[in-house]
């Protein structure tokens, strides 16, 4: 593992020997705006902290069937929105690297609703979960289309008072922004969390929008895109505790 001497590495300097390299999973549109939008995030919370990042959109199919050659240089990984992925098997491949490895990963829109089916598959058994968004007539879909587009809307989300999410905001009652029209089946709340998958965070309706694996270094997943929140001197709390998170020797 190379985890304490990348740390020892960045509290020593600033140059690009020293820096700490975050892979994004996804295919780079710069004409979607949640997109450059999450490099300008990790560099508003590095700044914040005083860490150098260096940001590098890793592109789906580039990632199977080598996920261990392809991202162990990266000390964090981001599941971005974006989807459909090219490669919806080299996203999840990404994901299970992540979760398997320790690695801390912060999934926001497209990238929850990835995590979600990667844990159907190679946690909960359901070697056939998808995304209605791939295939809407598949017969084992963890993930479907919102009875209403969440594209552009800011809401409310109340947070469970016990969950890690509500320490890094500190409140459980936040409002976020969205860009999403795909969420979480709620055929399978109650596997998912049987398994380990937490959802900490739901709207007024009580649908799932925050999601954590709490035994994991940093495994959080957000139906709504808090990079779109982030502003040069206000970093986003959540991608501030996310970069701590990878800053971080594991345990």
């Amino acid at each position: 593992m190379r985890w304490p001497s990348q740390w020892h590495l960045m509290r020593q300097g600033s140059n690009r020997k020293n820096t700490m390299k975050i892979g994004i999973i996804g295919d780079y549109n710069p004409a979607f705006p949640p997109h450059p939008a999450t490099s300008e995030a990790i560099r508003h919370a590095a700044e914040s902290l005083g860490l150098t990042t260096e940001t590098e959109w890793i592109p789906t199919d580039s990632i199977s069937p080598s996920p261990d050659a392809r991202l162990s240089e990266f000390a964090g990984l981001w599941a971005s929105p974006g989807s459909p992925y090219r490669s919806m098997a080299g996203a999840l491949s990404g994901i299970r690297f992540a979760r398997e490895h320790g690695v801390p990963l912060l999934g926001t829109c497209g990238g929850l609703q990835h995590m979600v089916v990667e844990f159907a598959r190679n946690v909960m058994g359901f070697k056939d979960a998808t995304h209605a968004e791939y295939d809407p007539y598949a017969s084992t879909l963890f993930v479907t289309p919102l009875a209403c587009s969440l594209a552009g809307k800011t809401l409310p989300i109340k947070l469970s008072s016990e969950s890690r999410v509500s320490a890094m905001y500190g409140t459980t009652d936040v409002v976020e922004r969205y860009y999403c029209n795909f969420g979480l089946n709620p055929d399978y709340y109650d596997e998912l969390q049987q398994k380990g998958l937490c959802i900490v965070g739901t709207d007024s309706d009580g649908e799932a929008r925050v999601l954590e694996l709490p035994h994991h270094r940093f495994y959080i997943g957000t139906l709504f895109v808090p990079q779109a929140r982030s502003e040069p001197g206000k970093p986003h709390p959540l991608i501030v505790a996310y970069l701590k998170a990878v800053a971080s020797p594991p345990a």
